[in-house]
């Protein structure tokens, strides 16, 4: 048996989460999901449809969201499972 020692490079690895690729590529990917969480969106006012929008944000990583922020979303979200349907929808975009 070959027994193998491994070094990860953690600075390269933060690096590459936070590389302008990657933020890059994760907002491609979030665009579908905008897009479907727009067409699927319940309407009685269109504040909720409206506040649909992608967000960049960074934690230790890139990290982007499709989020919907009008006053009402959380309920809207908890009864019709838009945005999560959304992501399901875009699949691997």
């Amino acid at each position: 048996m070959v027994s193998v020692r491994i070094k990860i490079n953690y600075e390269g690895i933060r690096d590459l989460l936070n590389d302008p690729g990657v933020r890059a590529d994760l907002t491609r990917r979030m665009g579908p999901v905008e897009s479907a969480a727009v067409a699927g969106a319940p309407v009685t006012s269109g504040d909720y449809r409206g506040s649909i929008h992608i967000e960049q944000a960074t934690t230790d990583r890139a990290a982007v969201r499709v989020v919907a922020d009008s006053d009402h979303a959380l309920f809207v979200e908890a009864k019709t499972g838009n945005l999560a349907r959304a992501l399901d929808a875009a699949g691997g975009a």
